[in-house]
């Protein structure tokens, strides 16, 4: 253990205290498997957070980010470049949408879309000056920047961050008259994950979304989808608003967008939505670099031609039966869809997870009493049956 606490100890005395992490120390990875600096191998149950949805350096992607890097890695976009147009045309065809406009992280992409509906608003519905509001939910996670985080309804998320950006209004989430309540002539959008991610998994009613997209429509309200972590297959299907036949106005994107190798995120929307940007109204030095395009654009094949997609309803069904089926006091409810999974707990969830890292299993809590489970879209029922020997010791020994 002594490179790990040296690396541990140099890490705390330099770095900002801002995260707490699990006490090991990554240096290689491959597939679903990580290997720390002491030589131990793990499997990793939470995927960076659904960014290597195409597991940790997969080959076409390592192969496609070292030939674009000894060509050409950024422009800006003051200047074209060869990979934007495909990664355009890629994406723009695997999700129905007419226009892309691309960014780096998850957080600028939600900001983009924010801008986006703000403008349409006033351009389009005609909403007074300064006036547009947008809905979003309780117990959402849209992002870290100081907008987003002043509609978020964590408490910690926002100490000491204010004064926030007025213009949003919280509604309950999966609650369809709540939502119906809340808009007014000045409503503008209606953003939301259609599974919430970091609140724990936590699937709305059945319905939920396709009666709001009814009511946006109804109202001239646009329905933006959060599909950051929900979206390219961690569900089971490409996108979680799939399982509700519902197509929103404008779509967030990121994460698994680069299969791990570099921050892309995208705002996904038509015309009438898109054609509100005007040159110098937004932008991105690094948005649309043709390293993060090239990237991009083999991680979207990727998903598709490996069937990704189908694997994860595949195991994710079968990963949900089995532990559905473990008997321990502690467990309160398993929810989720696709590989995208909660274990609800009656206690608080780090003592699982660190007993978990002990048996070669990486997984992490959020919102304290939840273990959340989501492993590379690539896992085989054998590896769902080697983590579930290793939760079902750790479930004996914990209670």
């Amino acid at each position: 253990m002594k490179k790990t606490q040296k690396f541990i100890a140099m890490e705390d005395k330099f770095g900002a205290h801002n995260y707490h992490p699990l006490d090991l120390v990554i240096t290689k990875a491959e597939g679903i498997w990580v290997e720390d600096v002491e030589g131990n191998r793990y499997m990793d149950c939470l995927a960076a957070y659904s960014a290597v949805n195409q597991g940790h350096c997969h080959p076409r992607l390592l192969k496609v980010f070292r030939r674009q890097a000894a060509k050409v890695t950024l422009t800006s976009r003051a200047f074209r470049n060869d990979q934007l147009p495909g990664f355009y045309k890629t994406l723009t065809e695997m999700t129905g949408y007419q226009r892309a406009l691309p960014m780096n992280s998850g957080a600028e992409a939600v900001e983009t879309a924010i801008k986006a509906a703000r403008k349409w608003g006033y351009k389009v519905k005609g909403i007074k000056k300064d006036k547009a509001e947008i809905i979003v939910c309780a117990n959402n996670f849209h992002g870290r920047t100081t907008t987003i985080v002043g509609f978020s309804t964590e408490d910690q998320y926002k100490d000491g961050f204010g004064p926030f950006t007025p213009g949003f209004t919280v509604i309950p989430f999966g609650d369809t008259k709540a939502l119906e309540a809340a808009i007014t002539p000045n409503t503008c959008a209606f953003m939301v994950e259609p599974i919430q991610g970091e609140a724990g998994i936590i699937i709305p009613p059945k319905g939920f979304l396709k009666k709001a997209a009814d009511l946006c429509k109804k109202n001239n309200v646009l329905l933006i989808c959060d599909e950051i972590q929900s979206g390219l297959g961690r569900t089971g299907k490409m996108f979680a608003h799939e399982w509700e036949g519902v197509r929103p106005d404008g779509l967030i994107v990121g994460k698994a967008l680069s299969g791990g190798f570099y921050p892309v995120s995208a705002f996904l929307a038509d015309d009438e939505v898109m054609s509100v940007f005007n040159p110098g109204d937004h932008g991105s030095t690094f948005g649309g670099n043709p390293l993060g395009c090239a990237v991009a654009n083999e991680a979207l094949k990727v998903i598709v031609e490996e069937k990704l997609v189908e694997n994860s309803l595949k195991q994710g069904t079968y990963f949900m039966d089995r532990l559905g089926k473990v008997k321990a006091k502690s467990i309160k409810t398993v929810r989720g869809t696709g590989l995208w999974i909660g274990l609800v707990l009656d206690r608080p969830a780090r003592p699982y997870c660190e007993a978990l890292m002990a048996e070669g299993m990486l997984c992490k809590e959020t919102h304290e009493t939840v273990i959340r489970i989501a492993p590379p879209l690539t896992i085989k029922k054998k590896d769902v049956d080697w983590a579930m020997k290793k939760i079902e010791k750790v479930f004996k020994a914990l209670g």
